[in-house]
């Protein structure tokens, strides 16, 4: 097999290029009718009449870090935060000047231990921010236990931000939006399941926050009811951001909206092959399956990584970590803590390709290549 095996791929389907072609031609550009009906169509996939569109998720998770600052006493400065994720998940947070108090991983499945978040939530706390790892949702319902119980301790209760970022298809998370009162924010960068070229989304609680969210992705700017000239604002009651959607990403994602469902599909499929026919690989554990996770990565556990990695590049199989875990960057030094099961994970953890470019081929041959071993390359 001469051909390289991709971890990512761009999903672009051809309305996606007639979409955005045809924006391109018609002379609006900037957050417009596509935007508009880009969210009316995620609203719907979604189940939320709360959601505003941004130019990416860091952006949505900057708004709402931003928006929650006016309801946090200054004593309450602390977002409790999982370091394995991207760093566009945490920089938000001290762009908005929070401290950030790491939380360990859930070694089963790589998403934040809930036992030390339990431990680690203090009258400090302001708000709790996690991603659901490669799309296994976090279990919200004992988190929801442990804020229970914290909020009749504390008397008040953290706000919740789930980043969504590898999640988009999970179903427990799409069908239980409104059990649990939290904030979403979705991604839209090129290589996730919904590509627009770029883009993010945030879900909000209430129409309230909704119509504040519109606001202050455009400068605070209401370009819904402005009773003077288009071009010359009204009154700006509260001053936002430049964080909103344009429609070339909006035409993008809409026409790509339309193949998702298959997309998610595949990648689920490759998953659940991999867990059946990588059990009692010498060498290899696998983290705990998810049957509703959208499986934007497949992640496993190697002895010798780096001799791991070697031997899939021979074999033209792309691997890679995907992400460093944020605590070990010396911009946040004064956060260091200790988290021995997240230590244990990074000696080992790497991610192996499951998208929607992975044919049936494709995926025997990875677990081939696996199987084959790699301590004599």
């Amino acid at each position: 097999m001469t051909k390289t095996i991709p971890l990512f791929q761009v999903a672009m389907s051809k309305d996606a290029v007639e979409t955005a072609s045809y924006v391109l031609g018609s002379g609006y550009v900037s957050q417009g009718p596509m935007v508009e009906e880009f969210e009316k169509r995620l609203q719907n996939r979604l189940d939320t009449p709360h959601l505003v569109t941004t130019n990416s998720a860091t952006s949505a998770e900057h708004l709402i870090l931003h928006m929650m600052r006016k309801n946090i006493p200054p004593a309450k400065n602390e977002i409790l935060a999982t370091p394995l994720t991207c760093t566009a998940t945490n920089w938000p947070i001290l762009a908005n000047g929070y401290d950030i108090k790491w939380v360990d991983i859930d070694p089963k499945t790589l998403n934040i231990c809930l036992d030390d978040l339990e431990k680690k939530i203090t009258h400090k706390t302001a708000g709790i921010m996690f991603v659901h790892w490669g799309g296994t949702p976090v279990s919200l319902d004992s988190l929801d236990d442990i804020l229970n119980k914290k909020e009749d301790q504390l008397g008040y209760r953290p706000f919740v931000i789930e980043d969504c970022a590898h999640a988009f298809g999970t179903e427990t998370l799409e069908r239980l939006r409104d059990k649990h009162n939290n904030y979403r924010t979705y991604s839209f960068q090129a290589i996730k399941h919904l590509c627009a070229g770029d883009g993010g989304a945030l879900v909000l609680t209430n129409k309230e926050e909704y119509e504040r969210a519109k606001l202050l992705r455009w400068y605070g700017i209401d370009r819904e009811n402005n009773s003077k000239d288009f071009r010359v604002e009204d009154d700006i009651k509260e001053w936002g951001f430049k964080f909103h959607m344009n429609d070339i990403n909006a035409g993008i994602g809409i026409g790509n909206l339309k193949e998702i469902d298959n997309i998610i599909s595949k990648h689920k499929s490759n998953a659940a092959f991999y867990q059946k026919h990588l059990k009692n690989v010498k060498g290899v554990s696998l983290y705990k399956y998810n049957p509703y996770s959208s499986y934007w990565i497949y992640t496993l556990y190697v002895e010798n990584r780096a001799a791991f990695m070697k031997h899939m590049e021979k074999k033209g199989i792309i691997v890679s970590r995907v992400h460093e875990r944020n605590d070990r960057h010396s911009c946040v030094n004064q956060y260091k803590t200790n988290l021995p099961n997240l230590d244990k994970v990074c000696e080992g953890m790497i991610c192996i390709p499951v998208g929607w470019w992975v044919t049936e081929e494709d995926r025997e041959y990875i677990v081939g290549a696996i199987k084959e071993g790699w301590g004599n390359d």
